[in-house]
């Protein structure tokens, strides 16, 4: 594929004289970004039902994909790497009136879906199946109202990606690609950085990142308390496709370093006014650390949390996402914490800030984004306002002073 290149391979499709075509397309689109903004949705895409969100093959490179098709399941695979692996329910979901992604049977066809641009292709090779041929995988999908959100974002182009998975509760990197093919929502999964954390110089980095290759997901890093600019290098922090952090361990004003998420080391909060105050001034300070995302936002410490909408005042949320904001830094909305609230969402979207989506496990279970996504319809947040990682020259860390 030629720079800005945008095709795709279609199946159970037919001739006609206009759009929409029946039967599905796999999309080609490496570095296509799109005439109104960033393209959300990248090669190996199932177009209708599934999408890949991260760039996994280079422009002007021969790449091989493989599209095979057993009874009701659908697999793309890239260079051998599994991408989408979709099972088709009893009663498929229309995402919209010209919805025509069903397995059914129809001829082959390539499609050229840009004028000016160039996509070649060669070894085209098919391989009839039996009729009889077993299926893949016999479970179905469950079509409930969160089903039909991710399929219908996704449409949409919304990105509809979990930026803060963690490999905790015996997740594994197997286990957890696996689940993002079955449940249609893109993954990153983040290592921690830090002082005594798995990743704590470049070495780390380095063998942490060689351990990832080969994976379809995005890999990041979370910084873990305010020392971890001082254990790797600019150049090792590029090398993660995005960097969070939250303001979850500081240093109070008296010197004492604590962990806001373990109530022992806060112990008793005498002036509740007072610590947020000091909170929200470390948070302000935060923001300068060269993140893509401010991670857990809002969050309060159990002594304190059953007061959140009274000591989140309108001018202390005001103040974070002006930090936010002068830094371009995008505000996750936490799926396990169910926060920030629709109060805040909706001051931080019309101020212009940008939202990742996010769980933030501490177990094996990541769930499926209910609470993002009922934040994106309840708040208004248009597919615009969603986060994408920026492209190699420009992260944060590169750029930002």
């Amino acid at each position: 594929m030629r720079p800005g290149a945008r095709s795709a391979i279609c199946f159970h499709t037919a001739m006609a004289a206009s759009a929409p075509f029946p039967g599905f397309q796999v999309l080609l689109a490496n570095g296509y970004q799109g005439a109104n903004g960033i393209e959300r949705t990248k090669t190996g895409s199932l177009d209708g039902v599934r999408y890949v969100y991260k760039q996994l093959v280079p422009d002007s490179q021969w790449f091989r994909i493989n599209v095979l098709v057993r009874q009701k399941q659908v697999q793309v695979r890239l260079n051998d790497m599994l991408v989408v692996d979709y099972v088709e329910p009893a009663q498929p979901f229309q995402a919209g009136s010209d919805f025509r992604c069903v397995i059914g049977h129809g001829t082959f066809a390539l499609r050229a879906l840009g004028s000016h641009d160039t996509t070649y292709f060669r070894n085209i090779r098919l391989r009839p199946l039996p009729d009889d041929i077993p299926q893949l995988s016999h479970e179905q999908p469950e079509v409930d109202d969160v089903y039909r959100e991710i399929i219908r974002l996704g449409a949409e182009n919304y990105p509809v990606v979990d930026y803060h998975v963690h490999l905790k509760g015996g997740l594994t990197i197997e286990q957890a690609v696996e689940n993002s093919r079955r449940v249609g929502i893109g993954y990153g999964v983040a290592i921690n950085c830090g002082i005594g954390l798995p990743v704590h110089d470049d070495a780390t980095v380095h063998d942490y990142l060689e351990s990832m290759k080969g994976q379809p997901c995005f890999v990041a890093m979370q910084g873990e308390g305010r020392e971890w600019p001082t254990v790797v290098s600019p150049e090792s922090v590029a090398r993660f496709d995005y960097l969070f952090t939250d303001a979850m361990t500081f240093t109070d004003d008296n010197g004492k370093r604590m962990r806001i998420w373990i109530p022992e080391e806060i112990g008793v909060i005498i002036d509740s006014q007072a610590f947020m105050e000091m909170y929200v001034k470390r948070i302000e300070s935060v923001m300068r650390e060269h993140i893509d995302i401010y991670a857990n936002a809002t969050y309060l410490p159990d002594q304190i949390a059953a007061a959140y909408d009274a000591l989140w005042t309108p001018e202390r949320m005001q103040r974070v996402i002006d930090a936010a904001l002068k830094h371009d830094v995008a505000i996750e909305i936490n799926n396990r914490r169910r926060i920030p609230s629709p109060a805040f969402i909706k001051m931080a979207k019309a101020a212009g800030c940008k939202f990742s989506f996010g769980t933030n496990n501490a177990e094996a279970e990541l769930g499926r984004l209910e609470y993002p996504i009922q934040m994106v319809r309840e708040c208004g947040l248009a597919w615009q306002d969603i986060f994408v990682p920026k492209p190699e020259g420009k992260k944060p860390i590169q750029v930002r002073t």
